[in-house]
Formats: C-alpha cells, structure tokens, sequence
C-alpha cells in the first residue's frame, strides 16, 4: 500500500472524534488525503460521553499525519446538520470521493454506565435504547443520500458502512441497527450500481478504542484490534481501482488484511477468534 496514495481525495468521516471513526481518520491521512472530520464533541461543547477526544483533535492529527484534517461539529440526528456539512464539502472541495459511515451511539450508555447490568432482556432495558442504536443507521441513510448526490454526479466514489457480524439471538436493539446497516449497504450498492460508485461494510474485530479501554481490566484484549487497524482497510478499498467488485458486500477488516497486505500498528493480522 502506497503511503501517499490518496492524495488529492476528499473523505467525510462521521462519528470521528475518537474510536473507530477516529482510526479511520489517521489511517486516511497518513496516505494523504483530505478528511472532514464530523462528530457532536468540539471545544466548547459538553461532551455527550465520559471519554477523550474532540473533532478538532483528530483534525489536527490527520494534518500531522500528512493529510488535511478539518473538524466540522455535527450532530448526524439533524438533518440540518448533515446537509450543511455536504454543503461545505461541495463549496471548498467541489467534490467527494469517499464517505465512512461511523457515526453511531449505541454503547453511549455503557460509556456513561446507564446500560448496566449488560445482560439485561429488552423489556428490561431504558426505552430509548433503541433509539441510541437504530439513530446511527438512519445517520448513514442520510449520509448515504447526500453523497451520492455528489458521487453520481461524478460517476465515482465509495461509501463504506462500519457494521458487525450478527450470529446470536438476544439484543435485539443492537442487532437491528447491524443487520439493518448490512441491508442498506447491498440496496445502496444495488442502486448505484451503474453510477461507478462502491458500496461496501466493514467487519472490525474486537478494537481497542476509549470505551473499550474503559473496561480493560476486564476484557481479554490480546486479540483487539487498533482502530487504525480498520482504517488501513478502508484505506486499501479506496486505494483499489478495482473496488466495485466487491460493491454490495460486507467485508471482513482482517479478510482485508490478507488481501491488500496490511497489518495493524504491531505489524500483526488480526484475526478475531470468534469470527
């Protein structure tokens, strides 16, 4: 994988201001690209979470990693909001090659510890648990429209929607938004099919992100992922002419690992043993 190689490409990250989407971020702009960074944690707003990170932190990473990160505050629940930040995008870049659908608040009550206990029956959980986790796939649709109003226009891009594998029964809460984002990922793909434009999911493993470090101590972390670890692979897809073949498919980050030749942080694959 060539360092510079998305030089010249404007990506939106969405939910960026630290976990997964933050990893994303660096990995893009360490290969040189143009990244808006979008989340709801800026200076000078509360943070929603008992965690690290803001916007503006991992904007000014990206442009030390090579890139040009530019921190956008948007709260993806409006769509106000997410219109005006493609507007931007639109009016200083005069175009988008690939939008990341990260954005999502589904562990918020673990983080701030209102979801406790974890093993609790739906019936059992506070209402707007539902609402915390289907909020992001309704996020992604949005962000998903805007931008292929943008990419069909060009005739190219890549959307790539971060999911996870569902196998098990139980929470069912969370396992709509993934099998939902999953849906979404193949009729997207479907539609744009003959727009030049990609539409993929990603598959992370176990990552090491601020909220799961929050429970370190109790979690077997010696096969977690770094979150940059999943921005390599989004890096190789949108680095890859060929990338509409696998338009439609949900994609495993260490699959890709093996494919495009990457490792994580470590120099390791990682495999995640439950896949």
């Amino acid at each position: 994988m060539e360092t510079r190689a998305l030089q010249g490409k404007v990506a939106i990250v969405t939910g960026s201001s630290r976990g997964i989407g933050k990893g994303i971020a660096l990995s893009l702009g360490q290969a040189g690209a143009t990244v808006y960074i979008t989340g709801r944690t800026a200076q000078g707003y509360a943070a929603k979470v008992p965690l690290a990170g803001t916007i503006e932190e991992t904007a000014a990473e990206v442009t030390q990693l090579g890139g040009k990160g530019i921190a956008v505050r948007c709260d993806h629940t409006r769509d106000t909001d997410t219109e005006s930040l493609f507007e931007q995008v639109k009016a200083e870049q005069g175009k988008l090659d690939l939008l990341v659908n990260s954005a999502w608040a589904g562990y918020e009550g673990l983080h701030d510890g209102s979801d406790f206990p974890l093993d609790q029956k739906f019936w059992q959980r506070r209402l707007s648990y539902w609402d915390d986790n289907l909020s992001g796939l309704r996020a992604a649709y949005i962000a998903s429209a805007l931008a292929a109003r943008m990419m069909v226009e060009q005739k190219r891009g890549l959307i790539v929607n971060i999911s996870h594998k569902i196998k098990d029964l139980g929470n069912p809460a969370y396992h709509m938004a993934k099998i939902g984002t999953d849906r979404l990922t193949q009729d997207m793909a479907h539609e744009l099919s003959d727009e030049h434009i990609a539409v993929v999911a990603l598959y992370p493993g176990l990552v090491r992100t601020e909220g799961i470090m929050k429970y370190a101590e109790y979690m077997d972390l010696s096969n977690a992922e770094s979150p940059q670890y999943t921005g390599r692979a989004v890096v190789a897809l949108a680095s890859d002419d060929q990338v509409r073949q696998k338009t439609g498919q949900c994609l495993w980050v260490s699959d890709l690992a093996v494919e495009y030749g990457f490792t994580d942080l470590d120099g390791k694959v990682i495999v995640p043993s439950w896949k």
